[in-house]
C-alpha cells in the first residue's frame, strides 16, 4: 500500500505540473489568436483575457489524454532513471502491480473531469459564445430548446424579434407552430405574427397562414389585425447559425443532457450526435486509463537499454493514434454509420486492450 501511495503522489505531481504548464502555453497563444479574431472591433485587453480564460477550459477538456499520457511519460521515466523501477521488479512486484496506482489516479481523474470539469467548459463555452455573438453582431441571435419548444431571438437596426416555434423540421429550416414578437428599438412591442409555419432561406422568412397584430398604444389589435396567406420577413439568422447553435452539445452540462435531449426529440430535432457524445462522455474515464496502458507499455523499462527518445515518441503517437480513431468513430456515430454505444465505447474498450497487450508482450514476451 505504502508503494502504491508513493507512486500514485509522483503521478498526481507530474499531472498537475504538465497541466499547469500548458496550460499557461495555451492562455498565451489563445490570447493572440483571440487579439487577431477580434482585431476589427473595439476590444479592450482585459476583455480580451476574461475571453481567453473562459475558451481555454474546453482546450485543456481535449487534451487531457495528451496530459494522460506526458504524466504517464514523466512518471515511468523518472523511476526508471532512479532504478525505482529495478527495485521495485527486484521485490517482486510486476508490471500491472506497479501499475495499478497510476491506473487508479486516471481513472479518478476521468471521473472528476465527467462530473466537474464538464459542466464548467459546458459553462464557459457557453459563455464565450454568447460574448462573441454579441461583439461581431451586437448579440442579434439566441436559440435556446425547452420544454415549450424552440425559442430564437434575432435583431437588427429597426429591433429586436422574439420567435417561437413548437417544433421543426429535422434540419431547421421549417418551424411549425410559430409566433414572431417584434420590439421596437425603444424597447416596448410592436407587433405580434402567428403562423402555421415559417421557413428560413437567404435570410427570409416565409410565413404561411399567417395573421398579424399591431401592438401599438390607443390601437385595438384585434380590430386592426391582418390575415395573409403567406408572408415574408428579412432575418438576420442563417441556417448555419441555427444548427451550430442546436448541436454543440459541449455547450450542455452532462446532468443537463439527457433532458435535452428529450426536448431536441420533442422540438422534431434529430439528438443522435449529442447521445454520442453523452456516451463519449461516459467512457472518457476508460479512454484515460487505455492512455496510462499506452504510455507505460513504451517507458517501463531501465534507462540503460538506449531509445528513451524513441519509446516517448512512439507512446505520444500511439496516443494520437487512438484518440484519432476515437474521433473518428464518434463521427461515425453522429452520422448514423454506427450504433451510439458501439461509437462511444469501442474505442476505449479496444485501446485497453491494445495497451495490455503490448505491455505484457514487452514485459514478459
Amino acid at each position: 500500500m505504502i508503494l502504491h501511495l508513493y507512486f500514485a503522489r509522483r503521478f498526481i505531481m507530474g499531472f498537475i505540473l504538465i497541466s499547469a504548464v500548458l496550460f499557461s502555453l495555451l492562455v498565451l497563444v489563445d490570447m493572440v489568436d483571440q487579439a487577431r479574431r477580434f482585431s476589427s472591433y473595439d476590444v479592450g485587453w482585459l476583455r480580451l483575457f476574461g475571453m481567453t480564460l473562459l475558451n481555454t477550459p474546453e482546450t485543456m477538456n481535449l487534451i487531457l489524454p495528451l496530459i494522460m499520457i506526458l504524466a504517464t511519460v514523466v512518471l515511468f521515466l523518472s523511476l526508471a532513471r532512479s532504478s525505482e523501477l529495478v527495485v521495485t521488479r527486484a521485490a517482486g512486484r510486476s508490471a500491472l502491480s506497479a501499475l495499478q496506482a497510476p491506473i487508479w489516479v486516471a481513472f479518478i481523474i476521468g471521473v472528476m473531469a465527467v462530473g466537474m470539469l464538464n459542466p464548467i467548459v459546458a459553462a464557459t463555452a457557453k459563455r464565450y459564445i454568447q460574448l462573441s455573438d454579441s461583439i461581431r453582431a451586437g448579440g442579434t441571435s439566441v436559440l435556446s430548446v425547452s420544454d415549450e419548444g424552440l425559442w430564437l431571438r434575432q435583431g437588427s437596426d429597426e429591433g429586436q424579434t422574439v420567435i417561437r416555434a413548437w417544433r421543426s423540421n429535422k434540419d431547421a429550416s421549417v418551424l411549425y407552430d410559430v409566433t414572431f414578437l417584434s420590439y421596437a428599438p425603444e424597447g416596448g412591442p410592436a407587433r405580434r405574427i402567428e403562423a402555421d409555419s415559417a421557413a428560413l432561406e437567404d435570410g427570409i422568412w416565409t410565413l404561411t397562414d399567417a395573421k398579424s397584430w399591431p401592438l401599438e398604444v390607443g390601437v385595438n389589435a384585434e380590430g386592426a389585425a391582418e390575415t395573409f396567406d403567406t408572408l415574408t420577413l428579412p432575418s438576420t439568422l442563417t441556417l448555419d447559425r441555427i444548427r451550430d447553435s442546436i448541436t454543440d452539445p459541449g455547450a450542455v452540462s452532462i446532468y443537463d443532457l439527457p433532458d435535452y435531449i428529450k426536448q431536441l426529440e420533442l422540438a422534431g430535432f434529430s439528438p443522435r450526435r449529442h447521445k454520442v457524445w453523452l456516451q463519449t462522455e461516459l467512457a472518457r474515464p476508460f479512454f484515460l486509463v487505455a492512455m496510462v496502458l499506452v504510455a507505460s507499455a513504451f517507458t517501463m523499462r531501465h534507462t540503460r537499454f538506449g531509445g528513451t527518445g524513441v519509446a516517448v515518441l512512439a507512446s505520444v503517437l500511439m496516443g494520437f493514434g487512438l484518440y484519432f480513431i476515437r474521433s473518428f468513430a464518434q463521427i461515425l456515430g453522429e452520422n448514423g454509420q454506427i450504433p451510439v454505444l458501439l461509437a462511444a465505447w469501442a474505442p476505449p474498450v479496444a485501446s485497453i486492450l491494445l495497451a495490455l497487450g503490448l505491455l505484457l508482450h514487452s514485459e514478459d514476451g
